[in-house]
């Protein structure tokens, strides 16, 4: 079965004022656990991959993956590059039959955006793929991208409306004050800036480093337009809290099956929680 692209879950959930969850998953079990889940719940779902989670897993397995899924369970689901950077690697992927993909190019000066944007879009909206781009710096970590705190830039709306119509990308990922990983206190979101960029822009919106940020600042991020809600820290960190947790009880233990079956349960709740954070369960 063929991959999907992005374009009408995300279309649908601006219409609908929720959010459709893009999980980051890394192997089987974290797969397995979003799919089942989302299943569960009705919701839409994005399985996000970065470049080292493509490196470790394979991109020819990943995309298998989410085609066996769409054969077994009736949501709407894309598989989605998250945060490439390599043109010439996206398009493989995109070949390869991936249809939703993010080309991070926010580190280049404006202009050198739009440009390594455009050739993406010039290429994938021929085979029918979906593209995200960012326009700003988000400060943190996420996979090889390290963006520090003094480099962090929020998205100019004037800007944004210009990167749009000049890239023809499909969702805009924006910059208001969230981070990759964990914070150190309570983040501030600028939601003036967003609620000024929905004004002037009619794609669907992104919001990244969306792990550790509190649930209500979530809810009023989607609610003022937000469409796409990454997460990728908040899965990690109870999946191997369950493994560690699990041999202290049982040093001997050896058999993935027994030691990986709780690190599913325990990332299988903040799927959950997730998703009815985003608004996007019973939408299928």
């Amino acid at each position: 079965m063929k991959l999907k692209n992005t374009k009408n879950m995300l279309l649908a959930a601006q219409a609908g004022h929720y959010a459709v969850p893009a999980f980051n998953i890394h192997n089987l079990e974290t797969f397995q656990t979003v799919v089942d889940t989302c299943q569960q719940l009705r919701s839409p779902v994005i399985l996000a991959a970065t470049p080292s989670t493509v490196q470790y897993a394979d991109r020819d397995y990943l995309i298998a993956l989410t085609e066996i899924a769409m054969e077994k369970v009736d949501i709407p689901m894309a598989f989605h590059l998250d945060h490439h950077e390599d043109v010439e690697n996206i398009k493989q992927t995109i070949a390869a039959g991936c249809r939703s993909v993010m080309i991070d190019a926010s580190r280049l000066p404006f202009q050198e955006n739009i440009e390594r944007v455009k050739e993406v879009v010039d290429f994938a909206h021929v085979c029918g793929a979906t593209v995200e781009a960012e326009l700003g710096k988000l400060v943190g970590v996420e996979d090889d991208l390290v963006v520090a705190a003094s480099d962090s830039i929020y998205t100019n709306p004037a800007d944004a409306v210009a990167f749009v119509e000049a890239t023809g990308i499909d969702t805009l990922a924006v910059a208001i004050g969230t981070a990759h990983g964990l914070y150190k206190g309570v983040p501030k979101l600028d939601f003036e800036r967003l609620r000024e960029i929905r004004q002037r822009v009619d794609i669907p919106l992104v919001l990244h480093g969306a792990s550790d940020v509190p649930d209500e600042l979530v809810k009023k991020a989607i609610s003022l337009g937000i469409c796409k809600v990454n997460i990728a820290t908040d899965l990690k960190i109870p999946f191997s809290k369950a493994i560690k947790d699990f041999f202290q009880e049982d040093p001997s233990a050896n058999d993935p099956r027994k030691y990986l079956t709780p690190a599913k349960e325990a990332m299988r709740e903040v799927v959950k929680h997730k998703v009815e954070i985003c608004g996007s369960s019973n939408r299928c």
